[in-house]
């Protein structure tokens, strides 16, 4: 009661907030007289003015209200559009690193110029994260007109760019692209052999547009780069038939470990059949070229020696099922790792299957906290303030509108089921557009959107249909849902980012109707036709009320429903919004379906009738709260346990970068061979033991097998009355140092740097992979140690830490054992390893598709009809050829159509030879 009082009083923390920014507002306005005077040349002065000040000391918060004022004066001249005080509180929020929420048409994309200039000043890059690239290249040719005219460089990251092209675009002073792009392009860098082919620069600032889809609704899914392991086929089946030519002598197993290794007489027959074969590389098995051929080699050993049929596996239609040892059964679509199921499908004759393994990946929430500052905007952020500020540290600031909000919104009604609920929509749809009041419909999904279209084609409603993700249409739909009449069904996310201008919207009815027109006083006229139509238009919805918003159902999340609402009533227009719900829709049926208040509807309401009621309204809103809840508690846990893994990305991508950047790797490579070493002696040799306690044997074939060298520990202990296992660790060191640097000194300094650098990527590329794979199936078992009263994310870190340090612990040994057995030949250096093929996959949360575009069919342009107008660069279409045959197996299924629709080819030409 006392809290209520205060609020009345002294307004809430959040209105304080924002009339304290008013005094920076006022400042900002102070500039405007001297700046408003200011010649074109003079304005764009003022970017190299600010610079100068930035070099001398000053700080970019000192200089916010004459920068803001500069922007202000620039998009007047360039787009004919002056920012308004409210827009002036949003710009410092940004700047600040806090999220604005500003209501739907209150011009966000204008607003983020403000913070976007101020803060590429010091030349480090700002980052606008779009939700599409349609918005992407949108904003970035709009926006990009006032950062051009103030003397800065704008860019763009779309889909299918070279990497040069990427470089240019990030080089730049602001970059516009997708969260999946900057996050991808990320994990790619990572994954180079050479700092100059990177295409990222430090991060810097970021500015999120739909703050709350991407840093929430996207975030559930993580980023995945995945590729074929360097396995094939053919060199499956070639190693295969080597093995297969093996007798008993040739090969030592332990089937105790299951593990089977070549003796020296069968490496030397293994070579000369691979050589035989045209698979060796050179004459020696152990040379780094044939990294891959060794790994083959074991895993065709292990399937033809190890491996039985109807004992470990079954053959089932062609293919290998793996059998569970402990309870006999089948275990269909398991597959062993690291290319043993190839193995044993060369093995048995079968098909092999290609099997693609995660190269990188990274949460949206650990991606975007390593910007060092990141801000964002929204129509609708602060029921998920909380979340906001745990995972991101982010505050939200409600800005308040530049107009009072005339929208009404109605209470919800309900009926019995979907199809009461469906009919009284489309009654309700025609007698609202039959008197010339938009309809917008908001649906949760294709499905309803199409049953929905089926009512109102009955009612002789005409419409149009909005449930494809084709960016370009979406938005040139979306745009017109507000002319007089219109009635439009679109999912509950379509179109954010294009505005509803009652009447019509300006830009895109000058597109289509004078796109061929060229430029000129005829085509002036002509445009000044449009506005005069669209204007008068715009009276007429307004006295029929403005645009109606009509919601199906209610969504999981307020959020959701709050952005249906916000399309309408923007900038001061009238407005009116309603939901309309049944016992049939999913929130309902999922989670109040035994609740007092469903037994109520179900005995009690007639047929076709409808109730409504304010507490009715807050009961559906409790469920919504409760949702929202369980939905953050599993986003947290999945971060929780990607932090785990982020902490391990940090050490490894660190470790990548600082071995491109070094001049020599050679003391990295010396630190390795001194632990692993260390660690060969200590196992066989325990500390405070004695030299007949130490498993000599052993010590010796580890030593040979591991460091190339020979250790005589037997005679040592014969010749030295006092020997320690220090002193073994230094005369073995010593070999195999002297072995190595043999080795060095036969090639040009240069050469051996670029050999251990390339060793040690390489090295710690294929381990990292293999950790993510292990890490991937420790996550989907861990949760089964809380049976004993354990916490899974406790043991889910000790467990990860623990495969970490054996990961580092393999990589010490296999750069150690790859240089003590390599032969080099005089020579030109290898080259550096090209990065291999990929997919990119990013799993859409709402519809559980891959929206990401992925590369395994060719370099298929982003196909749309507006971006070229845009000016941004894309690969022709036209390549395919105009035959839609001819594109089988040729244009990627995740790749766009050629045919220039806009939707993906599996979607479009794809979903007819599939």
């Amino acid at each position: 009661m006392l809290g209520g009082l205060a609020k009345t009083f002294f307004g809430s923390s959040n209105e304080r907030y924002v009339k304290s920014l008013g005094a920076i507002v006022q400042k900002i306005n102070a500039f405007e007289p001297a700046i408003s005077v200011m010649s074109d040349d003079q304005l764009a002065a003022q970017t190299i003015k600010f610079r100068e000040a930035l070099a001398n000391g000053e700080k970019l918060d000192t200089l916010l209200p004459e920068a803001f004022a500069t922007v202000r004066e620039a998009a007047k001249r360039v787009l004919g559009q002056r920012h308004y005080d409210v827009q002036m509180i949003g710009g410092i929020v940004l700047h600040r690193g806090e999220i604005a929420e500003m209501r739907t048409g209150e011009g966000k994309t204008l607003v983020a110029t403000l913070a976007t200039y101020l803060n590429a000043l010091p030349g480090e890059g700002v980052h606008v994260v779009t939700v599409n690239d349609y918005l992407a290249a949108r904003d970035a040719e709009w926006m990009g007109r006032v950062y051009r005219f103030l003397g800065l460089t704008t860019g763009t990251i779309i889909p299918n760019l070279s990497d040069q092209q990427r470089r240019d675009a990030y080089a730049a002073d602001i970059t516009y692209g997708t969260n999946n792009e900057f996050g991808f392009d990320y994990l790619r860098d990572n994954m180079k052999y050479d700092r100059a082919s990177m295409t990222q620069r430090p991060f810097n600032f970021a500015i999120v547009d739909e703050v709350d889809s991407i840093l929430i609704d996207e975030a559930r899914t993580p980023l995945i780069i995945s590729g074929p392991t360097d396995d094939r086929s053919e060199l499956y089946k070639s190693v295969d038939l080597v093995v297969k030519r093996l007798v008993p002598t040739d090969y030592d197993k332990d089937e105790k470990q299951r593990t089977v290794v070549l003796t020296e007489d069968g490496t030397e027959k293994v070579e000369r059949m691979l050589e035989d074969a045209g698979i060796l590389v050179g004459a020696n098995l152990y040379d780094f070229e044939n990294t891959q051929v060794v790994h083959h080699l074991n895993q065709a050993l292990r399937a033809n020696v190890m491996f039985k049929r109807d004992i470990d596996y079954i053959v089932k239609d062609d293919k290998v099922v793996i059998i569970d040892e402990f309870t006999g059964r089948m275990m269909d679509g398991r597959r062993w790792s690291e290319g043993l199921h190839q193995a044993v499908e060369a093995k048995e004759g079968v098909q092999i299957e290609p099997e693609n393994q995660t190269l990188a990946s990274i949460t949206f929430q650990n991606y975007f906290r390593m910007y060092p500052k990141l801000s964002g905007m929204t129509g609708t952020a602060a029921t998920e303030a909380a979340e906001f500020y745990d995972i991101y540290k982010m505050n939200v600031v409600t800005i308040p509108t530049n107009l009072p909000v005339k929208r009404v919104d109605e209470e919800d009604e309900f009926y019995k089921t979907t199809e009461e609920k469906f009919g009284a929509i489309a009654k309700k749809i025609r007698e609202h557009s039959a008197k010339g009041q938009p309809v917008l419909v908001g649906t949760v999904s294709i499905e309803k959107s199409e049953l929905l279209s089926a009512f109102l084609t009955k009612e002789g409603v005409e419409h149009a249909v909005l449930n494809a993700r084709h960016h370009e249409l979406e938005a040139g739909i979306v745009a017109q849902a507000g002319r007089l009449g219109a009635v439009t069904i679109a999912t509950n996310m379509a179109g954010r980012g294009t505005d509803i201008q009652l009447g019509g919207n300006l830009e895109f009815r000058v597109e289509e109707e004078l796109g061929e027109m060229p430029e000129g006083p005829e085509r002036d006229a002509a445009v000044e036709q449009i506005k005069r139509e669209i204007a008068a238009e715009k009276a007429r919805v307004q006295e029929a009320g403005g645009l109606f918003v009509l919601g199906t159902e209610r969504h999981e999340s307020r959020r959701i429903d709050n952005q249906l609402r916000g399309r309408s009533g923007r900038q001061g227009d009238p407005g009116l919004s309603r939901f309309y719900l049944s016992l049939d829709d999913d929130l309902l049926r999922i989670f109040g379906s035994n609740t007092l208040f469903a037994k109520m509807m179900r005995n009690n309401i007639e047929d076709g009738e409808a109730i409504g009621s304010k507490w009715l309204t807050k009961a559906i809103e409790t469920a919504q709260k409760k949702v929202e809840a369980r939905n953050y508690d599993i986003r947290k846990q999945v971060v929780e346990y990607d932090d785990v893994m982020n902490d391990q990305r940090k050490v490894i991508y660190e470790q990548r970068a600082d071995i491109m950047d070094a001049e020599t790797v050679g003391e990295v490579v010396v630190d390795m061979r001194l632990e692993t070493v260390n660690a060969i002696v200590g196992e066989a040799c325990p500390p405070n033991s004695y030299p007949e306690q130490w498993n000599v044997t052993e010590l010796k074939e580890k030593v040979a097998a591991t460091l190339n060298v020979d250790a005589p520990v037997d005679e040592w202990i014969k010749a030295e009355e006092a020997i320690e296992p220090e002193m073994v660790e230094e005369r073995i060191r010593a070999a195999a140092d002297a072995l190595i640097e043999e080795k060095a000194a036969e090639l040009e300094p240069e050469t051996w740097t670029q050999i251990e650098k390339s060793i040690l990527l390489q090295n710690l590329d294929h381990h990292w992979k293999e950790h993510l794979a292990m890490l991937d199936a420790l996550r989907q078992v861990i949760h089964l140690r809380a049976y004993a009263q354990k916490t899974p994310l406790n043991e889910y870190k000790h467990e990860a830490f623990a495969l970490f340090e054996r990961m580092l612990s393999n990589i010490r040994e296999d750069v150690t054992r790859t240089l003590a057995f390599a032969q080099f030949r005089m020579q030109e250096a290898p080259a550096l390893p090209e990065l291999p093929d990929f997919l990119t996959t990013h799993i859409d949360p709402l519809t559980g598709e891959d929206d990401t575009y992925d590369y395994d069919g060719g370099s298929a342009g982003l196909v749309t009809t507006r971006l070229p107008q845009l000016g941004i660069p894309q690969p022709s279409g036209g390549e395919f050829g105009t035959d839609p045959s001819e594109w089988v197996g040729v244009v990627s299924r995740n790749a766009p159509c050629p045919c220039g629709s806009g939707r993906k080819y599996k979607h479009c030409h794809g979903a007819l030879t599939s």
